[in-house]
């Protein structure tokens, strides 16, 4: 048996036969991460078919290469090539499990950001059988040392190895054919870079996205003034009037931004044993004096928080791969609120994150967008215990951020960025006073905890407001920035929703996030108007009468009677009121059931897509194309960057001039006596 077992296994002694065992091994792994780490979609047998094939042609070109060498090279070059291909897949595994997303260079390129995204939770969201990924590797390296396999010294024949390359290439041109005729323009059409790895692979959606990458470097440098007429033209035909019964009608306020970090929609209002999650912001939402908008969506991508404030503050959608604020946010001109409201206005412009100010590259864009004040990790006290994850505790970030706003000169706009509720959702004992939820899902079940915690942080805050005399005279926009739960936790979400599973369709109404609006003697109230991120700059502007015709601007104000209720997800998925889009299949928003489209549904259907693919294209444009240097609205003026300084003594005597000269800060109000605030943080006791 064991001479017939030898004779049989002479094939895998050979350069060749070494080589294809390789492949299989590598090909088996990462058709078992696809199915059982990534939620890639596939139906039907073409998708079904191509996801299996897709790791072979990328795998005989670039294994192939070793073929072209002799000996013990070869085979020592694909184990290299190997070990970061696994590295690769293992990466992304990591990556989507958290982003529900694959890595692009432009998140990469934002190396600080990824490693903060990543380093900060890698215990929590790094499982055993993650090192799966390498087992191949280590199953040939043990085959070669126990000499179970033995190195072939003999030369490879060229022409072999090229018929290999050659093969390889024929390959993917026919996958991409198959690939193109059941998605057609899959690489001209598509946002979504599950659609390319389902069709492509993971290898190739890295040499697509590297693609993407240098042709949007390129970009730039080709881009000319009359590249802006086509977004003119269409922001012009989209345009919408303002509502009379709300422009503005609050003129001249304080404006306060809290950004509710990872915050849900489904947790206003949402009950735990009984017990309310956020009270607090309960509350708020149904105050008489706030405008909530009930069906309102996070639209963002890899870049998460920054995409958000770049739609929330310059009415721009981010970009389908990386960050805007990242990799744009140094070099391109902006017309962002802080620069429109200090213009226009005569607004203070300040933003306030208890974290290094280099995150998302906020130190350079927020200068970009005109914020005259970036109190940041340097301008506030540190102690053991004062931190978790991502910088401060939600409530010391706030008490300590207090000294500053009550310096800040009148009308000023302050954006908040609260930090506790971010993943993992980690906090100290002494600060949990809430039960978690019971779904079994350890990264799931914590989040009502943190968001209670919030909450907290947010009453708190609220109570300040009015002790110190900012409420009456304020504006206070409250919204989440994106999901807190990502999409690869559909049985923790089916829980909390009350389902037995959910549907496509369940997960795009699970990305609606809260959007509030409150200020005293304003006239609130639910409203069901379809939107999102992008509409909040337009939305505000024309709350405080702030003139914004002739602006860039993607959204339409939320208030607007006749504005378009089509909201565009980064992938070019939408939702409208009555139909919503996930990939091919179409669903009736109200009911949630799929359709079969009549002719003139599919008319309407390809109508609000051609809509959404235009704007996330013009947007894009823009950005790519540096396009705002080359457009000056009337009365605007492109902002100096080098007029800022976000340096701790500078800044401080910058303010403090500020203060005396135009004397409507808080604290002057207060003859200059500081108002003490209330927080019941263990940690400052």
């Amino acid at each position: 048996m064991a001479n017939f077992f030898k004779r049989n296994m002479n094939w895998i002694n050979t350069r060749m036969g070494f080589f294809l065992l390789t492949i299989v091994l590598f090909w088996a792994k990462t058709y078992i991460a696809y199915q059982t780490e990534f939620t890639l979609g596939a139906k039907g047998s073409v998708q079904q078919f191509l996801l299996f094939i897709n790791p072979v042609p990328a795998a005989l070109l670039i294994f192939g290469i070793a073929l072209y060498f002799r000996g013990r090279l070869a085979y020592w070059l694909m184990m290299i090539i190997n070990v970061l291909e696994s590295t690769w897949i293992f990466a992304n595994v990591l990556y989507y499990r958290e982003f529900s997303d694959f890595l692009s260079f432009g998140i990469m390129k934002g190396s600080s950001d990824v490693g903060n995204n990543l380093g900060k939770s890698l215990a929590q969201i790094t499982h055993v059988y993650d090192f799966f990924v390498y087992i191949d590797i280590v199953i040939l390296i043990i085959l070669l040392v126990t000499h179970v396999i033995r190195i072939d010294p003999r030369p490879f024949k060229r022409r072999y190895a090229f018929s290999i390359t050659v093969l390889s290439f024929g390959l993917m041109f026919a996958e991409f054919g198959m690939a193109n005729a059941d998605r057609s323009g899959l690489l001209t059409r598509t946002f979504d870079n599950n659609y390319i790895v389902k069709y492509m692979g993971l290898n190739e959606y890295a040499a697509f996205n590297a693609y993407q990458t240098q042709k949007e470097s390129a970009t730039r440098a080709s881009a000319n003034a009359s590249d802006m007429k086509s977004v003119l033209k269409y922001l012009k035909q989209n345009r919408v009037s303002p509502n009379v019964s709300y422009y503005g009608k609050e003129k001249g306020k304080n404006v306060f931004i809290i950004h509710l970090e990872s915050f849900q929609q489904f947790l206003i209002d949402y009950k735990v044993d009984g017990k309310e999650v956020t009270p607090t912001l309960n509350k708020f939402y149904h105050n008489q004096n706030t405008l909530s908008f009930a069906n309102f969506y996070n639209q963002v991508a890899q870049g998460k928080t920054s995409d958000a404030e770049m739609m929330l503050e310059n009415s721009l959608f981010g970009l389908p791969q990386g960050s805007a604020m990242t990799t744009y946010g140094t070099q391109n001109t902006f017309q962002a609120a802080p620069a429109i409201l200090s213009q226009e206005a005569g607004y203070t412009t300040a933003a306030f994150h208890g974290d290094v100010p280099s995150f998302w590259n906020r130190d350079n864009t927020y200068k970009s967008w005109g914020y005259q004040y970036f109190f940041s990790s340097s301008y506030y006290h540190e102690k053991p215990g004062y931190s978790v994850g991502y910088g401060l505790k939600d409530k010391i970030f706030f008490e300590q951020s207090a000294k500053y706003i009550e310096q800040l000169p009148q009308p000023f706009y302050a954006k908040l960025i609260t930090l506790t509720n971010h993943y993992p959702y980690e906090l100290d004992k002494k600060n949990t006073d809430f039960p978690a939820t019971k779904t079994g899902d350890k990264t799931v079940d914590p989040y009502v905890q943190t968001a209670h915690y919030l909450d907290q942080s947010f009453a708190e805050f609220l109570t300040y407001l009015k002790k110190v005399g900012l409420y009456k005279n304020s504006v206070i926009v409250a919204y989440g920035d994106h999901y807190g739960i990502s999409n690869n936790h559909r049985p923790a979400i089916a829980q909390l929703l009350g389902k037995s599973k959910v549907t496509n369709f369940d997960l795009a109404q699970f990305q609606k996030v809260p959007f509030m609006i409150h200020a005293t003697g304003l006239k609130g109230g639910i409203s069901h108007t379809y939107g999102g991120e992008i509409d909040v700059l337009p939305t505000l502007l024309d709350l405080l009468g702030v003139k914004n015709t002739d602006t860039v601007q993607f959204g339409q104000d939320l208030l607007a009677k006749n504005r378009n209720q089509t909201v565009a997800f980064r992938n070019g998925n939408f939702v409208s009121p009555k139909y919503t889009k996930i990939g091919g299949t179409v669903y009736d928003t109200k009911t949630g059931k799929v359709l079969t489209l009549t002719a003139a549904q599919k008319k309407t259907v390809a109508q609000l897509q051609n809509h959404v693919t235009t704007e996330l294209s013009l947007s894009d444009r823009v950005i790519y194309g540096d396009l705002l240097r080359f457009y000056k609205p009337k009365g605007f003026k492109k902002v100096d960057k080098a007029a800022f300084t976000y340096k701790y003594k500078p800044a401080m005597e910058k303010l403090a001039e500020a203060e005396k000269e135009e004397k409507t800060s808080a604290l002057v109000k207060n003859h200059n006596k500081t108002t003490t605030y209330k927080t019941d943080a263990p940690e400052l006791k």
